[in-house]
């Protein structure tokens, strides 16, 4: 199950929650009756974390940036997967929460093809 987020965002907050939107939509998809987790979004200095009751749900690039080491260009708004509680997997933005056009899943971005 998937949801596509189609609508763009005039800013990061409001593209955030759009994001979340998507994740309770597809959550009700599953059959339970409400998704009544709690979602908090901690700031850091180069990404939001978006915490989805006691895990991380994403990660969300504040500012555009190049990460050498990985080759790898991420515009502000990029969505990424988390590869720990403290960093997000840095090997491809599943989508950008100010553009939309991404699909989102009750628990997290999707994985890569």
């Amino acid at each position: 199950m998937t949801v596509q987020v189609t609508k763009t965002a005039s800013d990061i907050n409001e593209g955030i929650n759009y994001l979340i939107d998507a994740s309770k939509e597809d959550y009700a998809k599953t059959g339970s009756t409400s998704d009544d987790k709690k979602y908090t979004i901690k700031d850091g200095q180069k990404f939001m974390k978006i915490i989805r009751d006691n895990s991380v749900h994403a990660f969300i690039v504040k500012q555009d940036m190049y990460v050498a080491r990985k080759n790898l260009h991420l515009k502000a708004g990029d969505v990424l997967k988390p590869a720990s509680w403290r960093k997000p997997a840095l090997n491809k933005a599943r989508g950008n929460v100010l553009t939309g056009g991404y699909g989102m899943n009750w628990t997290g971005p999707l994985y890569l093809r």
